[in-house]
């Protein structure tokens, strides 16, 4: 998601990669705007009200607000004027020479008007107080969480809304009479709640882009403006009266001049969720027309989500309240009606809420979870919602998951760890710190031929303790060794170690009976055909020898035999030719 470049998409996000599982976000938020999938908590836009619980909430920050940096940088580049409106509550987060300084940095950024909120704030405020409501309470609207709450999750409440805008809004219909209709508006302060309010507005009143302080500052560093080195200069205006108290509790009240007795009955300063749900929950009980001001964040705008890191909340709220006393605004008069910017409320009920919910399909998703009855029912608040029944219904419309229960996740692991035991083909015993057998499974039950009847009993009952006892008085801290359990005609692998915590000893045994047994066999047959083959060895050299014998005799007989023939063939050839001499013919002629 490009959160730089599409203006209208969603103010609060994730960001996946630092997401880790742990349902802080779900818990905090006040509206449960968070849906979970596979693990990951996402922010639903259609039920988020952008007052940042979660991001300011979010230990690995995760939840993150969309970054407009650039898109007020394009701004400043257009060939129109761009006018700045800072929040009152900047008096917070600048030292006062900084104060002195702000209005040249911003200047020096391309800005061409640069004024305060406040100067919106006084009409916002007398405006309120002229329309309240006769017959009712009536709930202020400077507050667009506030007002975005109700919206969805009130919508009965909408009637006891103020028709008036935001000193936002109001202060930029106040520019563009000023300065023409052409005129872009850049808002700077501490709330995130402003992004979505100026992403809705419109017409004169509407705001081109909503910052940060934080964001102000990225874009100090980023374009190298150091405040101590800008020259002082004056904002181009100054607000009414004491309308620099407007981001504190009870601001309006001061800027109109009423109730500056906290104590007045009907006039009812809130800040913080908790404080918001629970006048809320009781304004149409009070025996007064109530005179509410709400501020979604807890001790007001000094404390929203925008607001530089290591911030310190009360100092902030010091800090404010001396600035706004050493800088009174120009004396109050009577307020142009032309400054004030009316607003209609209409409900904005999220889609989900519109899903039927019966009894039946709530009971149904309790059940899996082992619910069966209202005993069953924790309402742990570990998943994030205050209920298992606010839970069930979650994961009927979609944002919640089953295994979000963590007493059910556990119950599940359990049992799978009790069944991979129990089926387990290796023998398990555990004994306590006394070495009695606490549990066995099925397993060392054959192995070592007992029954449940030796439980609480020693393990010297079945076996020799002696290894257990090495592990127990921590002369090793694990044993693996391989043991001959001459009783039980068995060879064993045992692994012995102790659980600490519980002071309990664990012992796993490995059959390798068979495989042993196996192995020695082998051993006699590789053994005895080593043998063999040594002795046919031996055998076949010794008939080598003696064939060789027989060869050379054999040999030196048909050397002789042969020698004997040729002497023999060598004799009878002379005889042939002494009969054919004179001597045969005087022979044979007698």
């Amino acid at each position: 998601m490009d959160n730089h470049e599409n203006s209208i998409s969603p103010v609060v996000f994730t960001n996946k990669a630092q997401c880790r599982d742990c349902y802080r976000c779900l818990r905090q938020c006040p509206v449960k705007a968070i849906r979970m999938i596979n693990g990951q908590a996402s922010v639903d836009p259609e039920r988020c009200i952008a007052c940042g619980t979660c991001i300011k909430e979010c230990p690995q920050g995760a939840k993150q607000y969309r970054n407009d940096l650039e898109k007020a940088i394009r701004l400043l580049k257009e060939s129109v004027p761009v006018a700045v409106s800072l929040a009152p509550s900047f008096a917070a987060f600048f030292s006062e020479s900084e104060r002195q300084r702000l209005p040249s940095a911003l200047r020096k950024l391309g800005f061409a008007h640069v004024s305060e909120t406040s100067i919106g704030a006084y009409p916002v405020a007398m405006a309120s107080l002229k329309n309240r409501h006769a017959d009712r309470s009536s709930i202020c609207t400077a507050c667009p969480a506030a007002v975005s709450f109700i919206r969805k999750y009130t919508p009965e409440l909408i009637g006891n809304l103020l028709p008036v805008a935001s000193p936002m809004l109001a202060h930029a219909a106040i520019i563009r009479k000023k300065l023409g209709n052409n005129t872009k508006v850049v808002f700077i302060g501490p709330c995130i709640a402003k992004k979505q309010e100026a992403d809705s507005s419109a017409d004169i009143q509407k705001i081109d882009c909503a910052l940060t302080f934080g964001e102000l500052a990225e874009w100090f560093e980023r374009e190298n403006i150091k405040l101590d080195r800008l020259e002082e200069s004056p904002f181009d205006e100054k607000p009414l009266g004491q309308s620099r108290f407007f981001p504190l509790p009870g601001g309006l009240t001061r800027t109109a001049e009423i109730g500056s007795d906290s104590l007045i009955a009907d006039i009812i300063a809130v800040s913080g969720y908790a404080e918001f749900k629970n006048i809320l929950a009781t304004i149409d009980k009070s025996r007064n027309r109530l005179f509410v001001e709400p501020l979604f964040c807890s001790q007001g705008c000094i404390n929203g989500p925008g607001i530089p890191e290591n911030s310190r909340l009360f100092e902030n709220r010091r800090e404010v309240i001396e600035y706004a006393e050493r800088h009174y605004g120009v004396k109050a008069q009577e307020f142009d009606q032309d400054d004030v910017v009316y607003a209609s409320h209409t409900p904005e009920k999220p889609p989900e809420d519109e899903v039927a919910i019966t009894e039946e399909a709530i009971n149904k998703i309790l059940a899996v979870t082992g619910k069966t009855s209202p005993a069953d029912e924790l309402n742990c608040g570990a998943c994030g919602y205050d209920s298992c029944r606010d839970k069930a219904v979650a994961v009927i419309r979609g944002f919640a998951e089953i295994d979000m229960c963590i007493p059910y996740m556990r119950r599940l692991a359990e049992q799978r760890t009790d069944k991979i035991i129990e089926t387990s083909p290796n023998g398990i015993v555990v004994l306590d710190d006394k070495l009695a057998i606490i549990s066995m499974n099925p397993a060392f039950r054959k192995m070592f031929l007992c029954s449940e009847a030796v439980l609480g009993k020693h393990i010297s009952y079945l076996i020799d303790p002696e290894l257990f006892e090495k592990v127990i008085t921590g002369s090793e801290n694990l044993i693996e060794k391989t043991v001959k359990h001459q009783r039980y005609n068995l060879i064993v692998h045992q692994i012995i170690y102790q659980l600490e915590i519980e002071k309990q000893l664990v012992g796993i045994f490995v059959n390798i009976t068979g495989s042993r047994q196996s192995i020695e066999e082998l051993a006699r047959i590789r053994s005895k055909t080593v043998q063999q083959a040594r002795e046919m060895l031996e055998h076949q050299v010794k008939m080598a020898q003696q064939m060789a014998k027989y060869l050379g005799e054999s040999t030196a007989q048909g050397e002789s035999i042969i020698e004997n023939l040729l002497k023999l063939t060598e004799s009878e050839e002379d005889g042939k030719n002494r009969r054919k001499g004179p001597e045969w013919d005087i022979f044979t002629s007698k």
